[in-house]
């Protein structure tokens, strides 16, 4: 299966977008996807199972994703329960501000969550009801139209960017792993490409590594991730990829090498089509 790049058609000056209330169905979710754009996803009512980078997440009423921009994601309905959700999409400059003397970012919630390997919050009422009171007042801001709305919707969603980080960070000390999908090898595999872009990360290497036949690998790859074993590896390094082209000023092939793509045409080939531009282009824009 191939990793979608979901578009969005969002203005320059304006880069948000919201989904708001919608009631999900299988035949209509999106197969394995990722964007630049940072996204909450919050669920009212119903069931499904959400795979964001390297973990499964049973989730229920009351749950926030988080989807850290690039990360490779997906969800799974419950077929006679299917969730009904709000998703808020959103750029990293729409909510960044100057420097006022305090060592705050609005995006920390998000460098946790991809940090920590935790994409998902469990909120408590009260958080629930701040949730649900923020994003409908988003709903009416957007509908209404009025003067400043603009100003609005971000001030909405700063201050509610607010009490998720402070939120988060009442939650350092619990570290543990609260994905319990998958077997164990599995989660070592997925730590393992990420930890390791430029190794040998094909099917037999990485069955071997499991200690299960290349057969079994690939059934339950397939099942925990919903794609292939090559269309991963891909996504994996030309996020890999994109991270360093804006990071630093390697010379792009250098960057190929090191994200572990067998050569520069190779490189280009694949990043072009995961992302529809080339590297040098995604560098310049």
């Amino acid at each position: 299966m191939k990793i979608y790049r979901k578009p969005f058609a969002s203005e320059p000056l304006f880069p948000f977008q919201f989904v708001y209330r919608d009631k999900k169905s299988p035949e209509r979710e999106l197969p394995d996807h990722l964007h630049d754009q940072y996204e909450f996803f919050y669920v009212y009512t119903g069931k499904a199972t959400f795979f964001i980078d390297q973990k499964l997440y049973d989730i229920k009423a009351g749950d926030l994703l988080l989807v850290p921009g690039n990360s490779i994601h997906r969800s799974f309905q419950d077929a006679q329960d299917p969730v009904t959700s709000t998703a808020v999409f959103f750029a990293p400059n729409f909510v960044s501000v100057d420097d006022i003397g305090e060592s705050y970012s609005s995006l920390r919630c998000f460098d946790l969550a991809r940090k920590r390997k935790r994409y998902r919050l469990e909120l408590d009422k009260p958080l629930r009801l701040a949730t649900e009171e923020a994003m409908e007042r988003m709903r009416e801001e957007l509908e209404n139209k009025a003067v400043g709305y603009r100003h609005a919707v971000n001030l909405l969603l700063q201050q509610w960017l607010l009490l998720i980080n402070r939120h988060m960070n009442s939650l350092l000390e619990d570290d543990g792993d609260e994905s319990g999908i998958g077997p164990q090898w599995m989660k070592d595999v997925l730590h393992y490409i990420a930890a390791h872009p430029a190794s040998d990360l094909g099917l037999a290497a990485l069955a071997k590594q499991a200690s299960v036949t290349g057969a079994h690998f690939s059934r339950v790859f397939k099942q925990i991730t919903g794609m292939n074993v090559t269309d991963y590896v891909n996504a994996k390094r030309v996020v890999l990829a994109k991270e360093q082209l804006l990071a630093s000023d390697d010379n792009v092939s250098l960057i190929a090498e090191r994200c572990g793509f067998e050569s520069l045409p190779h490189f280009h080939r694949v990043f072009k089509k995961l992302t529809g531009t080339t590297p040098a282009s995604y560098r310049r824009g």
